[in-house]
Formats: structure tokens, sequence, C-alpha cells
């Protein structure tokens, strides 16, 4: 069904943390959410070549769901995983989502954002144009992985919900 070194990327506010929550509660896979990585609470964040460092050690170990973006380390981490989860939603499904995130505490953050970022908003417009033809390149580049691409929150709300299906055992077993 799906492999045991995932990643999970789509735009801003797509809910890539949210997915990959249910994907660690269904797989039992230790969870790595970016943004905690890079973020640190005063929202400064480390050096690129600490990140890199710890991005590699995670790499590195034996089953994972990576959770973010950070496009330049797209590459790395299709070399690594062997499942590759695109949240590939429309532009208003994930300004939407960064809207409706605001004053809520998340896991996947060091943070609350009290405000809806600017730059943020700007990710999000431009990820169409910026990001998403890399992801399909790499795809393309990477035929071997294990490729779901979702196209709505509610398509990838589906699969989870069947995949739980499937791994409830039945009456008869």
């Amino acid at each position: 069904m799906i492999g045991d070194k995932i990643i999970v990327l789509g735009c801003p506010g797509s809910g890539k943390s949210v997915f990959s929550k249910k994907l660690h509660e269904l797989t039992g896979l230790p969870l790595i959410h970016l943004d905690n990585i890079w973020w640190k609470p005063d929202k400064s964040h480390i050096s690129r070549d600490e990140f890199d460092r710890e991005l590699e050690t995670i790499l590195r170990g034996g089953k994972w769901i990576i959770d973010g973006n950070y496009s330049r380390t797209f590459e790395v981490r299709f070399r690594s995983c062997d499942t590759v989860i695109f949240l590939d939603f429309c532009l208003d499904e994930c300004m939407n989502g960064i809207v409706e995130r605001v004053g809520k505490k998340r896991t996947d953050m060091p943070w609350t954002e009290q405000e809806l970022d600017a730059e943020l908003v700007k990710l999000v417009q431009n990820y169409g144009r910026d990001n998403r033809p890399l992801v399909y390149s790499l795809i393309e580049k990477y035929p071997n992985k294990n490729i779901l691409i979702f196209k709505s929150r509610s398509e990838a709300d589906e699969w989870i919900r069947l995949a739980r299906a499937e791994r409830k055992p039945h009456a008869n077993d």
C-alpha cells in the first residue's frame, strides 16, 4: 500500500501537517515536521547548514514521514524516500487553509500565528508557478517512487478513510 519513507509535499495551507498526522496515526511511522526543525519559537531560524545536517540525519534513519516544502531540499528527499504524497490543491483551498489556521496552536510550528503573514500569502499565490512544476519534474525524474497525488482535501481524506478501513481486522479473522 505505502512505503516507510514518505514525504508529504504541497502548497502552504494544503493541510500537509494535518494529513501527515493522520498518516502517522495510521502507520505508526515517526513524523517529522520540517518547520519545527527550521524555525525557532522566536520566529528566527537555524542556518541552512544546520538544517541540511539535521535533514541528512533524518533521511539516513530507517523509517519516517517528512512533512514540509523547503523546495531546495525536494530532490534530496525524493532520492531518499519510497513514497511521495503531493497535495496538489487549488489556490483558493490553500488560501483558505492559511487563513483558517491563524490563532490556532499547531504541533507542526513552534509558535501560534496571530495574523496572516504577507510573505506566506505570497508563497501560496506563487506556489503554482514556483514549486508545483518542480514537484512534477521530480515525479517524472523518479518514476520508481510510489506517487500519490490528491487534488482536494476531500480526496485526501477519503484515501485516509479507506486506508484505515483496510487496516482494521475483519470480524472473521
